[in-house]
């Protein structure tokens, strides 16, 4: 890998909690949350990098203050996933998703093999006692005071209450400069033990003007289309343009179904397209009472709707999110949801009933 050159950069509506991070010198575990697709993972690993950059701060980028340098050894070791003081902690599942596959990130653990065993979505007991025996050795660079340790586990709530229990008491008293960075969308689900030991950091959908402006600059046509499809959350925006979910597409969705077909929606993962016709649905539902939608242009959507149907419609979508990540014949389960939601919006009788009994028998 080549050496970095340049002071790395921050999402910029992440500039203001990084900076009232950094200000919690003595705060030896945060808790970093908000709405999936914000930047929780992106910040915690900011916050490592600059911890650990040995750079004197008066040498380091001015905006934001603190942020790492980029270009010293602990930051080619961090973008190397290779630099001793940092440990990551994420689910197997996620790893190369999140391009962190390195020594750092959890491993399949005891008895299992990571070619041979199904990714786990969690994070698992053996990983944290990982972290326990991370925490008893000295460091090895520790950034500007030669003590800092830094362990970063995302998304928290994928700690089962064994995996969180095991934490618990490194946590409470981490030795010498062990410093922890929580990530977490739902931190409702972890253990108030946990939340207690942790400096809460929120994160906020950042304003809809500089998270388009954002998105534009990543090349997205129309960028605000697609930020609103993906609730304001810039990094979803971004992940589903990835997998096909185009401005061009999203906007084309409603009169797909209403012919009948699922365009260019048939290419996306099933767990992709249950999501946009479950927002499809609101916005109907919304429209139907006189509101105004939230992931679709008002001129897409059919003027009205009936509410019994719709919600059927979105009873059923809610079981099949449940089941989305099943081994369903694509291509059979595709063409029931897209009758089932011709039939939801438009009524269109040769549809009525069938999609639901069709996809209820699309079990694996």
């Amino acid at each position: 890998m080549s050496e970095t050159t340049e002071s790395p950069s921050l999402l910029p509506w992440l500039a203001a909690p990084f900076a009232r991070a950094l200000a919690l010198e003595r705060a030896s575990a945060l808790l970093v949350h908000g709405p999936a697709g914000v930047g929780q993972f992106e910040l915690a690993l900011a916050l490592a990098a600059a911890w650990l950059c040995e750079t004197p701060l008066a040498e380091r980028a001015e905006a934001p203050p603190g942020l790492a340098c980029g270009h010293c050894a602990s930051c080619r070791l961090i973008a190397s996933r290779t630099h001793p003081d940092l440990l990551v902690l994420v689910p197997e599942v996620l790893q190369q998703a999140l391009g962190w596959t390195g020594d750092e990130a959890e491993t399949a653990g005891e008895g299992g093999s990571a070619k041979s065993a199904k990714p786990s979505k969690e994070i698992k007991v053996e990983a944290l006692r990982r972290v326990v025996a991370f925490s008893q050795q000295t460091p090895a660079r520790g950034g500007l005071d030669r003590r800092t340790k830094v362990v970063v586990i995302h998304p928290a709530e994928r700690m089962n209450g064994i995996t969180a229990n095991t934490l618990l008491k490194t946590l409470e008293e981490p030795p010498g400069g062990l410093r922890f960075v929580l990530s977490s969308a739902a931190p409702a689900r972890l253990l108030p033990t946990v939340r207690s030991r942790c400096h809460a950091l929120p994160l906020t959908v950042p304003p809809g003007d500089q998270a388009a402006a954002w998105l534009g600059g990543q090349g997205i046509d129309a960028p605000a289309v697609l930020l609103a499809a993906a609730g304001g959350q810039p990094l979803e925006a971004l992940d589903r343009h990835a997998i096909g979910v185009s401005t061009a597409a999203w906007r084309a969705l409603p009169g797909e179904i209403r012919a009948g077909r699922a365009g260019a929606a048939a290419d996306w993962p099933l767990p992709v397209l249950i999501d946009a016709l479950a927002k499809l649905c609101d916005d109907a539902l919304r429209v139907a009472v006189g509101a105004a939608p939230r992931f679709f242009e008002a001129e897409l959507l059919p003027p009205g709707g009936d509410l019994d149907r719709l919600n059927a419609w979105a009873t059923a979508l809610r079981e099949a999110a449940r089941r989305a990540e099943h081994p369903w014949h694509a291509g059979l389960a595709t063409e029931a949801l897209v009758l089932q939601a011709r039939h939801a919006l438009y009524g269109d009788s040769t549809s009525q009933g069938g999609p639901r009994r069709r996809l209820a028998t699309l079990d694996p």
